[in-house]
């Protein structure tokens, strides 16, 4: 194995956990999340020897990554969810309890994909508003009315009930 190969592996070895979970988090499933993180990793190799900074990689991946994302939704690459008018009823979690991740995960499932991808790298990934727009390829001013609207589609998409006391 040459050196460029092994830097490459060594990067996927470390790195590969964490872009799964943002994968996760943009999509919703663990399957689909580890064919975006493939298919990220494998547009990475083909540009690894173009790399001269290691500084910044994992900002590109991650723009990668969202952009692998956002490509294949736009595309329907992958089954479609259908959206109904109504949610079926259901019965918030106590604040605090287990579940609460669940319902946050449901409801971020409902919110449409850009903002979803702004709300995970601003609040997930703790990325600037500069940063994130680098990464969605976007304006910051997109990326700020993207995650306001995100967040009110959260707010909307998560039981009254849930979180309070």
């Amino acid at each position: 194995m040459n050196d460029r190969e092994q830097g490459f592996t060594d990067y996927f070895a470390s790195r590969s956990s964490a872009m799964r979970a943002t994968a996760y988090l943009l999509c919703g499933d663990w399957h689909r999340a580890e064919d975006i993180v493939q298919s990220t990793f494998v547009k990475l190799y083909r540009a690894w020897h173009r790399i001269s900074s290691h500084d910044s990689l994992d900002a590109y991946t991650r723009r990668i990554l969202v952009r692998t994302y956002l490509d294949e939704n736009r595309r329907g690459f992958f089954f479609r969810e259908k959206p109904t008018a109504h949610h079926p009823e259901s019965t918030a979690p106590p604040a605090g309890s287990p579940e609460d991740r669940l319902v946050l995960l449901r409801a971020l499932g409902d919110v449409p994909p850009r903002q979803r991808a702004a709300l995970v790298l601003r609040y997930w990934e703790d990325m600037s508003v500069e940063d994130t727009a680098r990464a969605m390829g976007c304006t910051e001013g997109t990326v700020k009315s993207q995650t306001a609207r995100g967040l009110d589609a959260l707010r909307g998409a998560v039981p009254t009930t849930a979180f309070t006391n």
